[in-house]
């Protein structure tokens, strides 16, 4: 297997709304390009495709990341071509070098990340970590908002009023059932027994099982020592959704590496009016991409994997 077919097999694990996983690579020779599978955008949830651009995002720091830590450091071009605009980045195998150390930290934290919709417990995420990751962030592209104690409330709210506007609209019932009922084969899709049940916490967590059938209990513990983080670019043109995808992948696989319990939360992104309600918190220094909740487990229960699909069906090789 080649080094570019061994990053683009990483890419599978990157998060990705619904877990739609909306991307497929083209390798050629010492070329790899990503594509955005507009097939597999969200109509309801994701009209304009920021969700889509920050997974595949996601996908290509796995990539990126996967490369680095095996002394082939990456060359990248995002957005190489206006003309074609589901082309989203062309990467190439840059000189041999010795394998980067963080690289292989981020690296191995790739196939062990889960998306824990569980509640997390109270031991708090202290400054020092969200400083570091707050960098890392930066260093990608983008930025990072710690959601402040007498913000939480308003966050909160933010998320409740989008989840009640999207719960009463059908399409978007019929939307998150499509993507919570896949058949096995698909390797994708949000299925039952990843799911968690409705249940009191500090900030909502989007209920993909309103049916009841959720296989997983919330836990007994209320988030009290969660931190809400908001990722945000300053603009929400594609290149730098793109790396915000980057940069959320840098987050969560550096979060992951060092102890910390993650889920993304994109309910208050996917509706207009709570969508500026995050802005406001901002202060307008950019637009909010995604909120991510990041905290610690009371025990240590390990969670079923999120289905992947088959990597012939993402991956083209081109000999």
């Amino acid at each position: 297997m080649t080094a570019l077919e061994d990053a683009a097999r990483a890419a599978q694990h990157a998060p990705s709304v619904f877990n739609t996983q909306p991307w497929s690579w083209l390798v050629t020779g010492d070329t790899m390009e990503l594509f955005a599978d507009v097939s597999r955008r969200l109509d309801t949830v994701d009209r304009d495709g920021r969700l889509l651009l920050l997974s595949c995002g996601a996908a290509l720091h796995h990539a990126r990341v996967t490369l680095a830590a095996a002394g082939r450091p990456a060359v990248v071009e995002r957005i190489p071509d206006p003309a074609r605009p589901e082309l989203l980045a062309r990467v190439r195998l840059g000189e041999p070098a010795e394998p980067d150390p963080e690289a292989l930290r981020l690296a191995d934290a790739i196939t062990i990340r889960r998306t824990d919709r569980r509640a997390f417990g109270p031991r708090p995420v202290d400054e020092q970590e969200l400083t570091q990751l707050r960098r890392l962030v930066e260093a990608e592209g983008a930025y990072l908002h710690v959601v402040r104690p007498e913000q939480l409330p308003e966050l909160a709210v933010t998320a409740e009023l989008a989840a009640r506007a999207e719960q009463a609209d059908p399409a978007y019932r019929a939307e998150l059932g499509r993507w919570t009922s896949r058949p096995d084969f698909a390797g994708d899709g949000v299925p039952a027994s990843t799911a968690v049940r409705d249940e009191l916490r500090r900030v909502p967590v989007r209920d993909f099982a309103p049916d009841g059938d959720a296989g997983l209990a919330a836990g007994t513990e209320h988030d009290q020592g969660a931190a809400y983080v908001v990722l945000f670019g300053t603009t929400d043109e594609p290149a730098d959704l793109l790396r915000g995808g980057e940069a959320l992948s840098a987050l969560l696989l550096r979060a992951t590496a060092d102890g910390l319990s993650t889920a993304p939360l994109s309910d208050a992104i996917e509706v207009e009016w709570p969508r500026n309600l995050l802005r406001g918190m901002l202060s307008g220094l950019g637009d909010p991409y995604l909120v991510v909740r990041l905290g610690y487990l009371p025990a240590d229960i390990p969670l079923p994997r999120a289905p992947r699909r088959d990597p012939r069906d993402v991956i083209t090789i081109v000999e």
